[in-house]
């Protein structure tokens, strides 16, 4: 996981509950789920795009 072994990825989630709280971690991950499936959404229908106007 890009390069960071176990305990610096418990630190990270420790500094992360101390700086925003536990509630709100939560909501950071809906966010950033919706964000990279509407990213992945987005660099699909180019894709689309290209193949239609090739037919």
């Amino acid at each position: 996981m890009f390069g960071l072994g176990w305990p610096e990825v418990v630190i990270i989630a420790v500094v992360a509950i101390l700086i925003f709280g536990a509630k709100k971690i939560p909501e950071f991950g809906r966010v950033l789920g919706k964000s990279l499936r509407s990213f992945q959404e987005g660099m699909k229908k180019p894709d689309e795009d290209d193949n239609s106007e090739q037919s």
